[in-house]
């Protein structure tokens, strides 16, 4: 700081700036913000001031030590800010987030592209580093490249504008999604809700009191509406949501919800990302976007979706021919509509194998489900889980240490609950990352938040999970765990840090598949009212069930994913989605939706939320992560109990290394060979017969 600038307010006074052991949630405000960030801002611009001066070593410690301490800082504080916006958003934070977020964008960019620290990395002695620094310095020279510290003049300067106002763009994306959400409502009447759970029901009414209203509260959050869209007898009503929900922040949107659509929005993004692309020297964004994951090219990730889609296109038809031959002759719904489909297939799944989910649920009360997580984290990787104390955003919300031996491994946030103002789906986010610190030489410990968007407990029983729900806790504890057991020391490659992006979601989606093992369903599993565990009898017609449709849910990963690619592989970039979108359904789709049907109006994960030119990842890790867990079945012992000695392994050659070496490295490391494509196939029931 100068002489000039203004005073800012202590730790003590603001708690952005206490870097003690954990973020004060509890007190952090809007008004915080504000001088929280522009102190911390000054403090690394001066610090880049240092590092790039030509008397300042390319030593990496001694970068590190000046350089890194202030920006990791300001990462916390900014990460703390954005986090409450996307739990608990009111118009006073953000507003608080938005002013700050051209400056801080401003900061990364410059940083990013700053030719003099470029200068210094390049000029760093790499034969001096250890291997994890090797690889963090070898991914610090790609990601200046792709931050455009190699450009000049006016496309230097035309290049920062683009990253300050891309980030404007999709904070707004995502504020119009939360928006055009959790403004819609409809209060129904109780004979519109034959057919939905009683425990959907109630929760409805609770909200619909809450407001002060008569009737049953529905809204387009998941806990609300998908019940409504597998069970409600009542298909006018479904249509009504169907409508609401696919129209989201979209020019299709009823009334005054249409102040909400994202249409220019979308097109300035695509504009603005193929211009990035240009600039840095790509014939698209999703070339930029590939340099860093383990696919090479736009073609190759087309090739392998599309060969996905071949394989399970005979199992999607096949499926949509027994929904349609069920829905005429049970059903008498001889025209099924877009949004019957969801109510025809837990009809045809209880009518198959005998269970209902809303039967399955009763057996998943969230205190259960989350012992029995534990005890399986516990035994696999070696580690104990308890309850620790944080100062939290909202009394739902709990903490968690994870110890081995007596020492802290690492800590993590769990935020169940759906609610106004938290944007839906799940997620995992760092608060803090494992770090040797170069300031001081102690050990910083992980911090991850995880992070739901469940029902409930409604009438004084705790919150009841879907199956659904149960293996997405488990999909966001995969990656908590990724984050939080790494034993590397160098931030830039601990935990997920460093990690392909096509190769993060490895142990997540590996989690899952301990969703459908006896021997942990038997332990995390209790009727809500009578404390029976799940019965064996219907967990096998669980089983049975696991790969009901998965030729369809395949088909449409694989839609997504491939609407995505296209998209970011078009120059130039289109105006209106709408058509590559329509005729990727054409091509993939087996049931079409409705051409006023504008599910990217919200697809989040590609406007707002880092997967453009990405969503491939979930399946090209899903290849990973199924052969993978193939280990695990093939060394399980005869009560599947899995075997110490793999995973022992899989902790030590994938979890605990992170980023520190290439992904494919610890997939062989692991695996002893590289992946195969099998075990998902035949996990989902689309193997061919031996």
């Amino acid at each position: 700081m100068t002489a000039s600038t203004p005073a800012s307010p202590s730790p003590s006074s603001n708690p952005l700036l206490d870097f003690g052991a954990l973020p004060l949630f509890d007190q952090i405000r809007p008004e915080n913000v504000a001088p929280a960030i522009t102190q911390l801002l000054a403090d690394a611009d001066q610090a880049l001031s240092t590092v790039t001066a030509p008397e300042f070593p390319a030593n990496w410690q001694q970068l590190a030590a000046t350089l890194d301490v202030a920006t990791e800082k300001l990462g916390r504080a900014w990460g703390a800010v954005g986090h409450l916006k996307s739990v608990c958003d009111t118009p006073e934070l953000r507003a608080a987030y938005n002013a700050m977020l051209p400056a801080v964008s401003d900061f990364w960019t410059r940083l990013g592209a700053d030719e003099r620290l470029y200068a210094k990395y390049k000029a760093i002695d790499a034969s001096s580093l250890n291997a994890e620094q090797q690889q963090a310095l070898k991914n610090a020279l790609r990601g200046f490249v792709l931050s455009g510290a190699e450009l000049q003049g006016a496309a230097r300067e035309r290049y920062a504008a683009i990253q300050e106002r891309m980030a404007e763009l999709t904070q707004k994306f995502s504020e119009n999604a939360l928006d055009a959400t959790d403004t819609w409502a409809y209060y129904a009447r109780l004979e519109e809700l034959r057919g939905v759970p009683q425990d959907v029901i109630d929760a409805a009414r609770a909200a619909a009191e809450t407001d002060g209203k008569q009737g049953y509260k529905l809204t387009l959050k998941i806990p609300s509406y998908l019940p409504v869209m597998q069970f409600a007898d009542s298909s006018a009503l479904r249509q009504k949501l169907y409508r609401a929900y696919n129209t989201r922040a979209s020019e299709q949107a009823e009334g005054d919800a249409v102040k909400y659509d994202n249409s220019a929005v979308m097109a300035e993004i695509l504009a603005l990302r193929q211009e990035e692309a240009a600039l840095l020297g790509f014939t698209s964004f999703a070339e930029v976007s590939l340099v860093p994951k383990m696919a090479d090219r736009p073609d190759e990730v087309i090739g392998f979706l599309r060969d996905l889609a071949s394989k399970a296109r005979p199992y999607a038809e096949k499926d949509v021919a027994d929904l349609r031959e069920f829905a005429a002759t049970e059903l008498k719904l001889h025209d099924p509509q877009p949004w019957d489909w969801p109510y025809i297939s837990e009809k045809l799944k209880e009518a198959r194998y005998a269970f209902s989910e809303q039967e399955v649920k009763q057996y998943f009360p969230a205190p259960k489900v989350l012992a029995g997580l534990f005890k399986i984290v516990e035994n696999l990787f070696d580690v104990s889980i308890r309850r620790d104390h944080a100062p939290v955003w909202h009394d739902s919300v709990e903490f968690y240490r994870l110890e081995r031996n007596g020492v802290l491994v690492g800590q993590f946030y769990l935020d169940p609950p759906a609610r106004q103002g938290k944007r839906g789906g799940a997620w995992m986010d760092d608060v803090r990352a494992r770090w040797v610190r170069p300031d001081d030489g102690s050990l910083q410990t992980p911090v991850a938040h995880l992070v739901c968007n469940f029902a409930e407990g409604v009438g004084g029983k705790p919150p009841l999970l879907t199956h659904d729900d149960v293996i997405t806790l488990f999909h966001e504890t995969g990656h908590g765990l990724h984050h939080m057991l790494t034993q590397v020391n160098e931030h830039d490659v601990s935990g997920i840090s460093g990690v392909e992006w096509d190769a993060v979601e490895l142990p997540s989606q590996f989690m899952e598949n301990f969703c459908w093992e006896w021997s942990v369903l038997r332990d995390m599993t209790a009727h809500v009212d009578t404390g029976e565990p799940l019965p064996r009898e219907l967990y096998e017609r669980m089983l049975a069930a696991r790969n009901f449709q998965s030729g369809m849910q395949t088909l449409r990963q694989v839609e997504f994913a491939l609407f995505d690619m296209l998209l970011h592989s078009q120059n130039p970039a289109p105006t209106d989605v709408m058509p590559l979108l329509h005729a990727v359904r054409q091509e993939v789709a087996v049931i079409l939706p409705p051409e006023w049907n504008r599910m990217a109006h919200t697809f989040s994960h590609i406007f707002a939320g880092g997967y453009s030119a990405g969503y491939y990842s979930y399946k090209w890790a899903e290849v990973l992560s199924a052969d993978a867990y193939a280990a695990f079945e093939e060394t399980a012992a005869f009560d599947g109990t899995p075997d110490p000695a793999t995973a022992r392994r899989f902790r030590e050659e994938i979890l605990e290394r992170g980023g520190s070496r290439p992904a494919m490295e610890s997939f062989k490391a692991f695996r002893g060979r590289t992946p195969s494509i099998e075990a998902l196939l035949r996990h989902q029931g689309m193997a061919e017969p031996a």
